[in-house]
């Protein structure tokens, strides 16, 4: 891991998503005061964090957080059709837009199946969309697996690469053809922040934080701070001790 982590344990996972989003929405203020600077956010997919861009979005609006002063990226995609209810960035927004009225030309959703372009062509234009951009805040989940973003064990999609952004097929998750960051641009990040909660992610949030290099997440940290944010199921086969919170 890049960096060591800091990890903050919540009693459940409502606790964890209501902190993690009050975090997420403190951090952004902070970053927009200078008023120069136009943070880059990196958004992952998945249940909890849903419910994190959900509470967010709750809270938001009653600060003084702009919406529009911020770049939305995705770090992974299901490639799916582009009203698919399956795609990451559909739920993402879904979530966000309704109280948000964030800036289209800074929204970077990875592109669709819709036949205009194939899988691999597909990563390419993501991939020069992208450029070089460094997320200042990289939001990660975590599968029981340890895979991040769409970078699974024993996958074609955790080789090395100088690939930016990566064309993720036979996927051992439905479904079988995605859109992934690489390690690389994850690890540009100045700051991930990993939220995971459930008892069945314990074992592989143990091998992660014990720097197991065959789990994705373990290879993934920010260049200024990585933060863990977990629920006691999830922190269950770690020491109380290396826990901040």
């Amino acid at each position: 891991m890049p960096r060591s982590p800091r990890i903050h344990r919540y009693r459940d996972g409502d606790e964890l998503v209501a902190r993690a989003a009050n975090m997420l929405l403190q951090r952004l203020i902070s970053l927009q005061a200078g008023g120069t600077h136009v943070p880059q956010l990196g958004l992952s997919g998945g249940r909890i964090a849903s419910q994190v861009y959900a509470a967010f979005a709750q809270v938001a609006p009653l600060t003084p957080f702009d919406p529009a002063l911020l770049e939305l990226w995705w770090t992974d995609e299901r490639f799916v059709p582009l009203h698919d209810d399956f795609r990451h960035a559909g739920q993402t927004l879904s979530s966000l837009a309704g109280a948000l009225a964030f800036d289209p030309a800074r929204t970077h959703p990875m592109p669709a199946a819709d036949g205009q372009v194939e899988l691999d062509q597909a990563a390419r234009v993501y991939a020069q969309e992208l450029g070089d951009t460094v997320f200042d805040i990289c939001m990660l989940g975590m599968g029981p697996d340890g895979h991040v973003a769409a970078i699974f064990p024993d996958h074609p999609s955790f080789e090395p690469t100088s690939q930016t952004v990566i064309p993720v097929r036979d996927s051992p998750k439905p479904p079988g053809e995605r859109l992934t960051v690489s390690l690389s641009v994850l690890n540009r990040s100045r700051e991930v922040w990993f939220v995971v909660n459930g008892a069945e992610k314990a074992a592989a949030v143990r091998e992660a934080l014990s720097g197991n290099p065959d789990v994705p997440a373990a290879r993934v940290g920010g260049s200024v701070r990585t933060l863990w944010l977990v629920d006691e199921p999830a922190a269950a086969e770690l020491p109380w001790h290396i826990c901040d919170l």
